[in-house]
């Protein structure tokens, strides 16, 4: 049931002084419409310390033992009673107080609307696209920032909440489910909604082989179809991965292959649901 326009969600582990600088964000805001929830993984620094000295400013909260970051994220989920969810994780916080008043004074209707985020070492702002702009090669080249993207809450009851199987990319598969697969709606609000920590654990260097490994097991599980061309363009092409993540070489051939075969299947499976048996 829907009591509040949105929920903000925010995961953490012994991380304190991220976490402040993040609560902190959100109750300074204007628009106080929100519900706030903190999900702590039984943290050992002084992070719960943090949780309680802002008990009365926070709707939610637990500090227990979790299996990893989507499932934290999940749990935050399932607490959640807003029309959309954002997820402002220990260490990112939002860029002024009127964030979230002008996302409200938006009225948005879309199932996904992304927002900009800055980098927090040189304040450098990344702006996801447009509609008209937004298509495969998108997924291949990196992911919408989660730091800065508002999801209809019914989404997660429709398609299922985040892997919990996977270390680092459930987020980006989660949308690439709904926009490439399930072609929900989607907006781009050209707003800085976030800083988002250069020091998060997707922008590891260590981590890059993880990524790739799991974007590749995503490709064969659920686009199985697709996994070969993806696998050709990988043998065939350069792939240079850089430390935030993003592919730099091949994106023309994607949306030139990629996106023909995304279309059929579109039109496939449009055309298999009007026939009758």
């Amino acid at each position: 049931m829907i009591s509040t326009k949105l929920s903000i969600i925010s995961i953490n582990l012994n991380n304190s002084e991220g976490l402040q600088k993040t609560i902190r964000s959100v109750i300074r805001q204007t628009n106080s419409d929100f519900e706030y929830i903190v999900i702590d993984g039984n943290s050992k620094d002084g992070s719960l310390n943090v949780i309680k000295n802002f008990d009365n400013q926070i709707t939610y909260w637990v500090s227990e033992p979790d299996s990893g970051i989507y499932n934290a994220m999940n749990k935050g989920i399932s607490k959640s009673t807003g029309r959309y969810c954002l997820f402002l994780n220990s260490g990112d916080w939002l860029a002024d107080e009127n964030v979230i008043s002008d996302f409200f004074l938006e009225d948005f209707e879309e199932d996904i609307v992304s927002g900009n985020i800055i980098r927090s070492n040189n304040y450098e702002v990344r702006k996801p696209p447009s509609m008209d702009l937004l298509d495969f090669s998108l997924f291949c080249e990196g992911s919408l920032p989660h730091q800065a993207t508002f999801i209809k809450r019914e989404l997660f009851d429709i398609y299922g909440f985040y892997k919990e199987n996977h270390r680092i990319v459930s987020d980006w598969e989660f949308f690439l489910k709904c926009l490439v697969i399930n072609n929900c709606s989607y907006v781009h609000f050209d707003r800085n909604i976030a800083f988002f920590d250069i020091n998060g654990i997707s922008l590891k260097s260590d981590m890059l082989s993880i990524i790739e490994s799991e974007k590749e097991s995503v490709f064969f599980t659920s686009m199985p179809v697709l996994y070969k061309s993806y696998k050709k363009l990988k043998d065939e092409n350069t792939v240079l991965l850089s430390h935030d993540g993003i592919y730099r070489e091949y994106l023309n051939f994607i949306n030139g292959k990629f996106n023909f075969i995304i279309k059929l299947l579109l039109y496939t499976k449009k055309r298999m649901k009007s026939i009758k048996y």
